[in-house]
């Protein structure tokens, strides 16, 4: 199993551990600390040697700040995690705040007027540091970047860092040679008229040099960092235990090696008298801070890797349209199974078990091994459904009850393609109100996977569509409605989204989710996400533009037991019958014939009961 169901939360010994850190407070010379959730590359994929918030809080999500001050402790956290971080967090140690109201720069101002705030300057990347400074410096108060994080002070059994093997990622998955890439961003570097990039996004560095590494739960990246140069090889920055004969010499060809160690002494002397380029929203200030003391010059550029990465090229494409075929089949698979179990004998760790080995069985049978899972599977049944990053463990596995609605949200890593999934079910008859939010719900995805939009269009023209109907029944979902996906790499990969903060332009090639969903606290949570393709601008007969659409990735069937089509418009349902008859399509031949029968009830047509 590639999950762990153990409780790895545990906020009883926050009150002393915050004792213990403000106990510091006076040695360094400050009146508080920032605790974000992040490490040296600023990546929402982190090692368990750097997971200080939740060591400090107990709070496990994936985005979230602590401020620790004198007198008051507080966590600053999204609309995902609301319900989250009162069960995971002392609630009588940190108060839970939410950054959708608050941000982080406006506590400071409310709550440090005159104050010294202390931070790990590795921890934090330039362009927060930038605003951060700017609110708190307005009141009074001032920043004090900290030489050692007082946290790992008093972390006495703070894990090792990963020491995990780099393999390297075969061209036919790739799609093109990393030679090719690295000459690419080369240019990059040229145009930004820097003599020097920054490469700190593990994410970039995997893709670039076409290698994956272990060093991250659940995402394939070696954490490293590199400095590529307008003239000249780059160097790649790497512990060499990481690298095996084979990769050392595949790298050797590509790069100069070196050890994180000597990271910092190398960029002092690369940038004294030179231009660095550095993403400021990717790159941490503590690099910043080097090139201005080595009489360098930061060059705001955006990583060069990012936007490439993202724009998928047709080996990528291609082997996404594969994993997504035999991966659906799994979750096909998987639903046959859960309808022929009775209510209540199915839990949610029983659940997410028995989907993972479906996908390790598929993957062997295609010849594509599951690497692993692309993040821990949300199985929330009941009211867990309602805690939109919920993560089962032996302490909250409850059964699937009668009555109940069941949110499966999962994925996989294979080595031509990751996936992300999710279907909500009821196990047993559903309510009128289950079947009507469910609908809604249905309408905004439909609405993202049918749309039709011009260039420079961003995820945040688009939002909207799938909110609309939701809107109109006075409701809404307090997360985005989709996330770039990596190709082999991250589940969640920028620039791209659907979004209120969805500010990138949608380029043909990029992988997205479509992920619209409805959550009422205590009782159920419904989702339904597929995974959608930016296809190239065509023209539309009459029209004046050409017009990007979306190719539909993912293949699992939509519940028809949750669907009311009286509240559908007959395009709607027309949608739905033909994405089902896709599924049937493509899944139909690589599945058991007892599950092919039921794969040709589920996706029978809308207004067949």
């Amino acid at each position: 199993m590639f999950q762990n169901f153990d409780q790895t939360t545990d906020f009883s010994r926050s009150a002393g551990r915050v004792r213990q850190l403000r106990a510091g407070f006076g040695e360094a010379g400050v009146d508080g600390f920032i605790v974000p959730r992040a490490d040296e590359h600023q990546g929402e994929y982190i090692p368990p040697s750097a997971a200080r918030l939740e060591w400090l809080t107990g709070f496990s999500g994936s985005a979230g700040v602590a401020v620790v001050l004198a007198e008051r402790a507080v966590i600053l956290v999204d609309g995902r995690y609301t319900l989250q971080v009162r069960s995971e967090v002392d609630l009588a140690v940190f108060e839970p705040v939410s950054s959708v109201d608050t941000s982080l720069a406006d506590f400071l101002k409310a709550a440090a007027p005159g104050r010294r705030i202390g931070f790990d300057p590795w921890l934090h990347t330039v362009s927060e540091m930038r605003a951060l400074t700017d609110a708190i410096e307005a009141v009074g108060g001032q920043l004090v970047a900290l030489q050692a994080n007082p946290i790992d002070r008093i972390w006495n059994e703070r894990p090792a860092p990963p020491k995990a093997r780099a393999v390297v990622h075969p061209e036919r998955f790739a799609g093109r040679p990393a030679e090719d890439k690295l000459a690419d961003l080369v240019g990059r570097i040229g145009e930004a008229k820097a003599d020097a990039a920054l490469l700190t996004d593990p994410a970039s560095i995997a893709w670039a040099f076409n290698i994956r590494g272990a060093d991250v739960p659940h995402t394939p990246l070696m954490l490293a960092f590199a400095i590529l140069r307008a003239e000249g090889r780059p160097t790649l920055f790497v512990d060499p235990d990481k690298l095996d004969v084979e990769i050392r010499a595949r790298l050797a060809a590509l790069c100069d090696l070196a050890s994180p160690d000597d990271f910092e002494a190398a960029l002092k002397r690369e940038a004294t008298g030179r231009a660095i380029g550095l993403d400021p929203q990717l790159g941490a200030a503590r690099l910043a801070n080097i090139v201005a003391a080595a009489g360098g010059r930061l060059v705001d550029m955006p990583d060069p890797a990012r936007l490439p990465r993202a724009i998928k090229n047709a080996g990528e494409i291609a082997g996404s349209r594969a994993a997504h075929r035999r991966d659906g089949a799994a979750v096909a698979s998987f639903l046959a199974w859960l309808d022929r179990q009775p209510p209540g004998s199915v839990t949610e760790i029983g659940a997410a078990e028995r989907l993972e080995a479906l996908r390790a069985e598929y993957g062997e049978r295609d010849g594509h091994p599951l690497k692993d899972i692309s993040f821990d599977t949300i199985a929330g049944s009941g009211p867990n459904g309602a805690i939109v990053h919920y993560r089962v463990n032996r302490g909250s596995d409850r059964p699937l009850g009668e009555g109940e609605l069941f949110l499966l949200d999962s994925g996989a890593q294979y080595e031509d393609g990751t996936t992300d999934v999710t279907r909500t079910v009821p196990i047993g008859g559903p309510s009128a109100e289950m079947r009507m939010k469910f609908t809604l719900v249905l309408k905004g995805m439909i609405a993202i996977a049918t749309a039709r939009f011009p260039k420079g269009t961003r995820g945040v023209d688009l939002d909207p569509l799938a909110r609309i109907a939701l809107w109109k029944a006075g409701c809404d979902y307090a997360h985005g409605t989709g996330h770039g996906v990596g190709s082999y790499l991250a589940v969640h990969e920028g620039p791209q989204s659907i979004s209120r903060r969805g500010m990138a332009v949608l380029e043909a090639g990029m992988i997205l989710s479509n992920e619209p969903g409805y959550y009422r606290e205590g009782a159920f949570g419904i989702r339904i996400e597929n995974l959608i393709l930016v296809e190239p601008a065509s023209p539309i007969a009459g029209g004046d533009l050409p017009m990007h659409s979306f190719e539909t990735l993912t293949f699992a069937p939509i519940d028809r037991r949750l669907i009311e089509p009286t509240l559908m418009s007959r395009e709607e349902v027309d949608w739905v019958d033909a994405y089902h008859a896709e599924v049937r399509l493509s899944l139909t031949p690589l599945m058991s014939a007892e599950d092919r029968s039921w794969l040709e009830a589920a996706t029978r047509p809308v207004g067949i009961r």
